[in-house]
């Protein structure tokens, strides 16, 4: 499944290549493309978001009427989400979206010549010997990043090939190479350009999504004053209790996520951390211009 999107994506993204020359310029308006083909995915989620956070103090007030009754409780909010149209299932088609995007596009970045250029099995392979018979190094992971580095030189060792002569690569954006993995490049600081600006870009998304929480749970606390005091104050500490645990996950997945980050974007080309950056960007923009326009 994630080759026959990688090689769609990469078929897309060698047209783009092709127009403008440079391949950190295409994956640049690649994820732009991608980012506008989502986009009513991302309304959707949005308007879910917003209505979800509106059902969650009708779905507090049944979990303290039913939390010695769990088979009523989950009853009753099967009903509250049928009542308001929704599913809870309906974050899941996003998340999975996500991640074939994902992983179609390591696929596609690690396997240019492969997605992009459609250069079969049998023929890399050639290129690869090639290399290896002149003693040159070839990562078992990366190796058609290691023949578009070496091109070159294979055009000169097999003049009469053709599709070495159709290849249109250039990996060079603003000074850096994007076919460097950073692991296997450490002590070159110019790797770590795209993956700090990414795990930055990161943290600011994170930020921000806080900060929505933040306000919707203060407009929650102002509906709170509204309730009933006996309810509140029988459910209060069960709240509490709750809301601690939110706390905790949420402040675990802070560290997390920049770990995470950190990790995949060392042993992969900087052409997917540069695709992960601009993607963070845009979403950025996205969540803010949205949670404005899309009311309550």
């Amino acid at each position: 499944m994630f080759q026959f999107f990688a090689n769609i994506f990469g078929y897309i993204l060698n047209i783009i290549n092709n127009f403008v020359g440079n391949y950190g310029l295409a994956i640049i308006l690649f994820t732009v493309l991608i980012k506008l083909l989502m986009l009513p995915l991302s309304i959707k989620q949005q308007k879910t978001m917003k209505k979800s956070a509106k059902l969650q103090e009708q779905m507090k007030i049944l979990q303290f009427k039913y939390k010695n009754d769990p088979e009523k409780l989950n009853r009753e909010m099967m009903d509250l989400y049928k009542k308001e149209n929704m599913s809870p299932f309906s974050g899941c088609l996003s998340a999975i979206l996500q991640f074939i995007l994902l992983i179609s596009i390591f696929y596609m970045v690690r396997n240019p010549l492969t997605y992009m250029e459609k250069i079969d099995a049998t023929q890399l392979n050639v290129y690869v010997q090639q290399m290896k018979d002149d003693g040159k190094e070839v990562s078992q992971a990366y190796s058609e990043i290691d023949i578009v580095r070496e091109l070159d030189y294979l055009k000169e060792k097999l003049p009469e090939d053709e599709n070495l002569r159709k290849i249109n690569l250039n990996m060079q954006f603003l000074g850096l190479d994007l076919g460097k993995i950073p692991q296997q490049n450490l002590n070159d600081w110019t790797v770590y350009i795209i993956p700090i600006l990414y795990i930055i870009s990161t943290f600011i998304s994170m930020r921000i999504t806080t900060s929505m929480q933040t306000k919707k749970k203060k407009n929650e606390d102002v509906i709170d004053i509204t309730e009933d005091k006996e309810n509140k104050e029988n459910s209060g500490e069960e709240r509490n209790e709750m809301e601690d645990a939110m706390a905790q996950s949420n402040k675990m997945m802070s560290w997390m996520m920049p770990i995470m980050s950190v990790s995949i974007s060392l042993v992969a080309p900087l052409g997917l951390a540069l695709y992960w950056l601009i993607n963070n960007v845009l979403m950025i923009f996205e969540r803010l211009i949205l949670d404005k326009v899309i009311k309550d």
